[in-house]
Formats: structure tokens, C-alpha cells, sequence
């Protein structure tokens, strides 16, 4: 049981600092489905940082850095020029998945998958001295993910910058009539998610396992788009969207061990996270007075 735990903790943690992100661009009035490509991003730019400097943490920010750049990708149209936020974050996704296969290639110079035995991976707390059950195995960016969840809520809900955020994306037009800068708020909160979402792409490519391969992000973002749509503004209810994928994925390597084909296994956690969309759309169909 300690051993499944750990796993879907592990599975968990990139999607929900994802989802942290994709929530913190709708509480503003910005739906962002870029976030697939710039966990991919954050993914692979962490993968570069380390094995050029043999440092996981410079790999980390790193990643940081670079997917927070990457954001203004969706930023500057969908912001600044009011482009449709869905176009452009299908565009960023598409680049993103074009763009690290054609580096990997002229950087690693190979395709795939690129693991070399020095790159430098994320020590996990056990390593660090803090060999706690379930934790222990984890990276240190995991504890954060989800305490992250906890600071959003509350930020949310009793910080001003929060209130005058959701503000500003429930009635952009009446926050402007007292002298609120939208612009700049919905800026830093897209820029805010690709900093989330680099965070999260570097616990997946230097914590979950140490290397880098073509599309790893395996649809992880997309997860995290349908874990805002269920959440709204509430980071807890997104926070157990991300666990359902965690605990399924988890599972699905399990069954996998005892013999369950490769393709059902990988298909169970979008499979289970679909019908959860699913099922909470039709409650809350049910709920909607007619």
C-alpha cells in the first residue's frame, strides 16, 4: 500500500502543478489549453539545463525560465491582441511537440528517447535525510505541488490580489471601471501558469524518471485542462481531478505487472478521467434549474 501511494503521488504531482496553472489563467478570464505543450516544454528544457550543467536544480529553474518565456507565446496574442486563447494554445501545443523533437535531434543528436548515465535526476527526501513513508521516495519538488494547492485556495479567497484576479475574470469591464490593470493581470497569471507547468515538467523528466522522450507529456496536460474544467475556481476540486488520473495511472502499472497489455494500461487513467468529466457533468446538468 505504501508502495502505491508513492506511485500515485509521483503520477500526481506534474499534472496538479499543471492544473495550478491552467486554473490560475481561467480564474482570470483566460482559458488556456497550452498547458500539454508547455509541460512538454518545461520537460524537455530541464532535461537541457541539467546535462549541460550536470546540475538537477539548474535543469529546474532552467525549466522554469524557459517555459515561463514560452508562455509569452499565448500570452502577447491572446492577451494583448484578444486573439482566441483556444487557437493559440493549439498552435503552442503543435510547436511544442515539433520544436523539442527537432532540437533533441540537433542538440542529443538522436531521436525518441535521450538518457544519458550522467544526466543529473532530482535526489529524492530519503536521499536528502528525510526518509518519511511515502514521502521519502518522492523529489523535492512533490511536497510543493501540492502544498501549492493549499496557498492557491487561500490566496484565492482571502488575498486581495486573488479577490481583485477572480474579479477581473468574472467582469473584466466593471474591474477596468475602478482602475484595475486587466491586462497586466491576466499577463502575469499566463505567465504565472508556464512557470507552473515548467515546474511540473521538470518533476516529470527529472523526477519521475531522468531522462527526456518525444511527447513524454503524454497527454498530462490535457488532463490538467479537464481538471480546471472541473474544478472552476476551486484548487481542491482540482486537486482530487489530478489525483483520480494519479491513482489510475498508478494502477495501471500495477495491472500491468500482473500481466494487463501495455495499451490498456497506459489507456486506463484518460479513460477514467473521461467518464469523471463525464459523470460531474451530468450532475451538474441535473442541478441547473430548467
Amino acid at each position: 500500500m505504501t508502495t502505491f501511494l508513492a506511485a500515485v503521488l509521483t503520477a500526481t504531482a506534474p499534472v496538479v502543478l499543471a492544473a495550478l496553472g491552467g486554473l490560475l489563467c481561467s480564474v482570470s478570464g483566460v482559458f488556456n489549453m497550452a498547458l500539454e505543450g508547455q509541460l512538454l516544454w518545461g520537460a524537455f528544457t530541464a532535461v537541457l539545463f541539467s546535462h549541460l550543467t550536470g546540475s538537477a536544480w539548474l535543469g529546474v529553474a532552467g525549466a522554469v525560465l524557459c517555459t515561463t518565456l514560452y508562455a509569452v507565446l499565448l500570452s502577447v496574442p491572446a492577451v494583448t491582441f484578444r486573439a482566441d486563447p483556444v487557437v493559440v494554445a493549439v498552435g503552442t501545443n503543435l510547436l511544442a511537440l515539433g520544436l523539442t523533437a527537432f532540437l533533441m535531434r540537433r542538440i542529443f543528436g538522436s531521436g525518441g528517447t535521450f538518457g544519458a548515465p550522467d544526466l543529473a535526476g532530482l535526489p529524492t527526501l530519503a536521499a536528502l535525510g528525510l526518509d518519511v513513508p511515502v514521502a521519502g521516495s518522492q523529489s523535492p519538488l512533490v511536497p510543493p505541488a501540492f502544498l501549492l494547492v493549499a496557498a492557491m485556495a487561500w490566496w484565492l479567497g482571502r488575498a486581495r490580489s486573488g479577490l481583485r484576479l477572480r474579479g477581473i475574470g468574472q467582469h473584466a469591464e466593471a474591474a477596468e471601471s475602478i482602475g484595475l490593470r486587466v491586462p497586466l493581470y491576466r499577463h502575469a497569471a499566463v505567465l504565472g501558469a508556464g512557470a507552473l507547468c515548467g515546474l511540473g515538467g521538470a518533476q516529470l523528466a527529472l523526477g519521475n524518471v531522468t531522462l527526456f522522450s518525444e511527447g513524454m507529456s503524454a497527454g498530462r496536460g490535457w488532463v490538467a485542462v479537464v481538471a480546471v474544467m472541473l474544478a472552476g475556481a476551486r484548487p481542491w476540486q482540482g486537486l482530487g481531478a489530478c489525483l483520480l488520473f494519479g491513482a489510475a495511472e498508478a494502477l495501471g502499472f500495477r495491472l500491468q505487472g500482473l500481466g494487463l497489455p501495455q495499451q490498456a494500461a497506459d489507456a486506463a487513467p484518460y479513460l477514467i478521467t473521461l467518464l469523471a468529466l463525464v459523470v460531474v457533468g451530468a450532475a451538474r446538468r441535473k442541478e441547473t434549474p430548467a
